[in-house]
């Protein structure tokens, strides 16, 4: 009897532990990414140029690129795959927030070589994924890349984020729990097909940060949700697309985002709009502990938290299946009308007090 496999793509080596930015020539070595260090390490312009510093201790062949503009951009990504070019690189090293990891990982796609993410944020599951989101012409896209070959996460520096941008990435990795709800609705009403290993990641890393107690700065607790990225991302390239982290919950984001811009960040819209789905499709049980996983840790959770009124978040959310055409969610499945919609947005607050 023949036996049915597939390969799945992942990160070759994970490591998260305090100093590990200390030990990356070595990790690079015994991984066969890089023996002699010759690697470009991509950096903004903040924490990231002194983590390059610890960095190149053990690298001492590397170049240091700075990105002084267009982080985050797709003009700037292009850019510095051009400068990609000049050198014969066995990798790419990204080390800083996810503009600069988003910025190395879609040059380096470009130029068909091999990316190691090093994050000095935990702000969202970019630092794993198979997807780089970038500006162009005023929009926010996501473009299809390679997935890390190495995630390298150095907590000594995490834990120098502003608590905001942690408690956005919990806000980003429960919002998973939420969004294969919405992948297993589609199935169920659509028939669209689903991948039970992309969704048994994306939830146990998500589930793992729901139900821990720690607080936002405790190792533990910073060891899980980067557990939880690196699952999230590895559950996207495994099913090839972003389904298994992407339902309303970020289509509500991408609403809000273009309604109500800076007003908040992704992780807090997303965790924002996940709660609103779980409301929605009525998991009384799983609404609960979301709530209260999002209290405990300062996220947003109605509308008057996101700094908006019930009117304006509720035409965000009527607008939100328009950011996403051709995904099949909860906002799609019940398609309220905006007075209907607004009386469960204001049944959904009033569950909140």
């Amino acid at each position: 009897m023949p036996l049915l496999t597939r390969t799945v793509t992942a990160p070759l080596a994970v490591e998260t532990h305090s100093g590990a930015i200390a030990h990356l020539g070595d990790l690079l070595a015994d991984r066969r990414i890089s023996a002699g260090g010759d690697v470009a390490v991509v950096v903004g312009p903040g924490i990231g140029a002194r983590a390059a510093e610890q960095a190149r201790q053990g690298l001492s062949r590397a170049e240091v690129i700075t990105l002084a503009e267009g982080a985050g951009t797709h003009a700037g990504a292009m850019n510095l795959a051009e400068k990609l070019r000049s050198r014969n690189f066995d990798a790419v090293v990204g080390i800083g927030g996810g503009r600069v990891i988003d910025t190395a990982k879609y040059a380096a796609f470009q130029q068909g070589m091999p990316m190691v993410s090093v994050p000095t944020s935990l702000a969202n599951d970019g630092v794993a994924s198979p997807l780089a989101s970038l500006d162009r012409d005023g929009h926010s896209i996501s473009y299809g890349s390679h997935i890390p070959i190495a995630v390298i996460i150095d907590l000594d520096y995490v834990r120098e984020a502003p608590v905001r941008q942690l408690a956005s990435g919990v806000g980003d990795a429960l919002s998973n729990l939420s969004a294969t709800a919405d992948w297993e609705l589609s199935h169920s009403a659509t028939g669209e097909p689903i991948d039970g290993l992309a969704i048994a990641l994306a939830r146990a890393g998500a589930e793992a940060v729901l139900r821990h107690p720690g607080a936002l700065t405790d190792d533990d607790f910073l060891t899980s949700l980067a557990n939880a990225h690196v699952l999230g991302g590895t559950a996207m390239a495994v099913a090839g697309s972003s389904l298994p982290c992407s339902g309303a919950c970020h289509e509500i984001a991408h609403a809000l985002q273009e309604q109500h811009p800076y007003v908040s960040t992704h992780g807090e819209q997303v965790a924002a709009g996940a709660l609103l789905a779980t409301f929605l499709r009525g998991d009384t049980a799983l609404f609960a502990e979301m709530a209260a996983a999002l209290r405990r840790h300062d996220l947003p959770r109605t509308p008057q938290d996101l700094g908006l009124t019930v009117d304006q978040f509720t035409a965000a959310v009527a607008y939100a299946p328009h950011t996403r055409p051709g995904r099949y969610t909860i906002l799609e499945h019940l398609a309220l009308d905006v007075s209907t919609l607004r009386a469960r947005i204001m049944d959904f607050v009033d569950e909140l007090d």
